[in-house]
């Protein structure tokens, strides 16, 4: 499809849209102002470049697809190649076990991070950042900020407030909002016979990490929770209600995981909940698979259900996204433009949602109108109003894009050992 194609296309759709009222060239503008924060892990299957012994804290990441990326370099190289098939300008988001030329968690700093910042500088690309507390001898226990171990518990205090501090100034010397996302696997296999004390110890150590106040302009503070995991099946520190009643009495915002819930629990419902008591929140975007399995993500009902209540609530401006799942079975550039696309796709089909012809409806009572609006809506032309956001920023549309990523394969990541 060329370019006249695409124009024509549009044109099309763009009247069609517009005889329901709503405007697509605005739509496209609302577009290009909602980054993603692509997650860096997709690219070497959370390993990081500390050189541990494996991947722990109840995370798997399955598979050995050929051309993974084992240096900080080949890994900026692969996330430039997916950057350029994700139509629009996003964010990058780090572990901080992806910093450089460091021996210990608990001392780590900005110059662990430098060429991150300049390559983002060059790239003019925004950066979040999470401390590490999992795939490390010190969270062995399964315990880390909730530990009753004060030597262990001490040490990732230190490496929390060190993270905020980079944080910090990665946001500053950017210009754009770094996000800090605090997640710990603390938890118990099996049935624990007291639940309290760890929580108890958690909220004392979040009050010490949190202790520092930093400008909220160039650094923001999330929490986030997590249901089960492996290693912590029965019981989990860190829970929605624990991080909810935390965050609304410290004005702490929280990051929901689409994967850290109950299989059949959407986060849907949770946005205006939470958006009712607090100014925004931090999505970690997933798909899981029975469990938390951190899945690529595709456009399925389970997302769009939740851009369509963002798009329903008007507030696209006080919802952070972010990327979060791993898969190392398949081309992993492959899965972050997979993921990411499908993302800005459920973003953009409830954009371009005439809600306001739902909600007249509803209104006035007439809920098999709603209900067959909402139907009908579906199968208006979404697909040629992408093909234009795609071809704004160069990018290949459809399935072209896979032709892209066969040539850097063959050129660049069969050729790494």
């Amino acid at each position: 499809m060329d370019t006249q194609d695409i124009e024509k296309n549009y044109q099309s759709a763009k009247k069609i849209y517009m005889d329901f009222g709503v405007d697509t060239d605005k739509v496209l503008e609302i577009m290009k102002q909602i980054p993603v924060s692509v997650h860096c892990w997709q690219g070497d299957d959370v390993a990081g470049f500390e050189k541990t012994e494996g991947l722990s804290g109840g995370l798997v990441a399955t598979g050995n697809y050929p051309g993974k990326a084992t240096t900080p370099e080949q890994l900026r190289q692969d996330i430039e190649m997916a950057l350029s098939l994700i139509p629009g300008k996003h964010k990058i988001n780090l572990h901080s076990i992806y910093g450089e030329n460091y021996k210990e968690r608990d001392k780590i700093s900005i110059n662990n991070f430098k060429n991150w910042l300049n390559w983002a500088k060059q790239k003019e690309l925004g950066i979040d950042f999470n401390p590490t507390f999992f795939s490390h001898s010190m969270a062995d226990s399964g315990y880390t900020l909730s530990s009753q171990d004060k030597k262990i518990r001490d040490f990732w205090i230190s490496h929390a407030k060190d993270c905020r501090e980079i944080a910090y100034y990665i946001g500053k010397e950017l210009g754009i909002i770094c996000i800090h996302n605090i997640w710990i696997p603390d938890g118990s296999k099996d049935i624990p016979a007291d639940r309290i004390s760890h929580r108890k110890i958690l909220k004392d150590s979040l009050d010490e990490i949190l202790s520092e106040k930093y400008d909220r302009k160039f650094m923001r503070d999330s929490l986030e929770s997590k249901l089960f995991g492996i290693g912590s099946e029965s019981y989990v520190v860190g829970a929605f209600e624990f991080y909810y009643g935390y965050g609304l009495k410290n004005n702490i915002m929280l990051c929901l995981d689409t994967g850290h819930f109950h299989p059949t629990e959407s986060i849907a419902d949770k946005i205006s909940s939470v958006l009712l008591f607090q100014d925004e929140m931090l999505l970690h975007i997933s798909r899981g698979v029975r469990w938390d399995s951190d899945h690529v993500v595709i456009l399925n009902d389970d997302i769009i259900s939740i851009t369509q209540e963002i798009k329903r609530y008007n507030v696209f401006d006080r919802v952070h996204f972010s990327l979060d799942y791993f898969d190392a079975s398949i081309n992993r550039i492959t899965a972050w433009v997979i993921g990411a696309q499908a993302l800005l796709k459920a973003i953009l089909f409830s954009l371009l949602e005439p809600t306001h012809l739902i909600q007249h409806e509803e209104k006035n009572g007439n809920f098999g109108n709603r209900l067959a609006l909402m139907e009908n809506f579906k199968m208006l032309p979404f697909a040629f109003v992408w093909d234009k956001f795609c071809s704004l920023y160069n990018v290949p549309i459809r399935n072209k894009y896979l032709d892209n990523i066969k040539a850097y394969e063959e050129s660049v990541l069969l050729k790494r050992k």
